[in-house]
């Protein structure tokens, strides 16, 4: 997508082809910084400490980390050891899991002298196949923009769209998930504007959504993230998307807390509540979504946050007493019933068990007679 008015991917290769590089989004919006990664632990830090974050970038890093192993050592104790680091990173996106088993698939076979080609070809592979995924599903999720508008369009006004946390290109390798079919039809002339949630306690809505959209030309409004049932109940709001960092395989939802509670507004005010997810993130491993491990992350998220301040400094402020502790579970489920749709790179399905296995019907089990 675009930074300055030049495309660019939130991670790449560097020349050499021996580490990649990223956008620091801890640094965002405030800063645009790029760091290198050159080894497995690099990769590891980068996932924990959230350089990186969502789902299919996290996939996409992991697998270089993966390759970034072999390049240091090819042997089986290596790669068993990559492995095992980079799958203690963090533990509920499940694209993490699925590039590690991808990568360990593709190399166990493989000759040790072979490994780091191996690698280093299927992770840029991987994040390629990731930005086209997303691409398709900015194709299909497009269709429900467009089915708003002709309903926006009698009231002479934009399609207004609710999303939550940052699941555009930045939690991706290009696109995002649920800001593609945003993008896609801002692109195509569909008048879209955006309500941003502030998404608390990492404010990604407020720092890297809003970066982004403002980027690339899409109007939009920062809002907190109490503001949008309030914005329902007085039809402001056309349709919601967030994106999801876990879909079960019966369509329950995981994604960034405060979701559930934007679902159940939108389910009580009639606004269709969509969710796009490329096949990475479905976990077909899993009937209920909750029985999904819920990150717990450092109290410090929610007591502390980063700003920048009138002469220009960009630093961190304590908002709440020091004798305070704070939890922070980082993500939470919302229930398949109240999830209108799934977008998919494959189409738009329900949010259930036949749903998913009708857009990929090679999951469904095989049936004796």
């Amino acid at each position: 997508m675009l930074v300055d008015g030049k495309p660019h991917r939130t991670i790449w290769p560097d020349e050499a082809g021996v580490a990649v590089e990223i956008i620091d989004q801890t640094r965002l919006p405030h800063e645009f910084v790029t760091a290198r990664l050159e080894t497995p632990e690099d990769a590891a830090h980068a996932i924990r400490a959230m350089l990186v974050r969502g789902a299919p970038l996290i996939g996409a890093t992991a697998a270089y980390g993966m390759a970034l192993a072999m390049h240091q050592d090819s042997s089986d104790a290596a790669l068993d050891a990559a492995a095992t680091l980079l799958l203690a990173a963090r533990p509920t996106a499940v694209d993490l899991r699925w590039a590690v088993d991808d990568l360990s698939e593709t190399l166990q076979p493989a000759a040790p002298g072979d490994r780091f080609r191996s690698a280093w070809a299927r992770a840029a592979a991987i994040a390629d196949e990731s930005a086209e995924t997303c691409r398709r599903i900015g194709e299909h999720g497009t269709a429900l923009i467009e089915a708003a508008w002709q309903g926006a369009a009698k009231e002479a006004r934009p399609v207004n769209v609710l999303t939550h946390c940052n699941a555009g290109w930045l939690a991706t390798v290009d696109w995002g998930t649920a800001t593609a079919p945003i993008y896609a039809a801002h692109d195509a002339g569909i008048p879209v504007h955006v309500w941003v949630d502030e998404t608390r306690p990492r404010n990604q809505g407020a720092a890297l959504t809003c970066w982004e959209l403002a980027n690339h030309g899409v109007p939009h409004t920062l809002i907190v993230d109490n503001a949008g049932g309030h914005l329902m109940q007085h039809g402001k709001v056309d349709l919601c998307i967030t994106g999801t960092d876990r879909t079960a395989a019966n369509g329950d939802v995981c994604n960034k807390i405060g979701t559930y509670l934007k679902a159940l507004a939108a389910h009580d005010n009639e606004v269709p509540f969509y969710v796009g997810l490329p096949h990475s993130t479905i976990d077909w491993t899993l009937d209920d979504g909750f029985k999904i491990q819920i990150e717990e992350r450092d109290g410090a998220e929610v007591t502390d946050v980063q700003g920048r301040t009138p002469d220009g400094t960009v630093t961190i402020v304590r908002i709440s007493p020091d004798a305070s502790p704070a939890a922070n579970p980082a993500f939470d489920v919302t229930p398949a019933r109240l999830v209108t749709g799934l977008v998919t790179e494959r189409g738009v399905c329900p949010a259930s068990t036949e749903g998913l296995l009708s857009l990929y019907p090679e999951r469904r089990p095989n049936r004796p007679g």
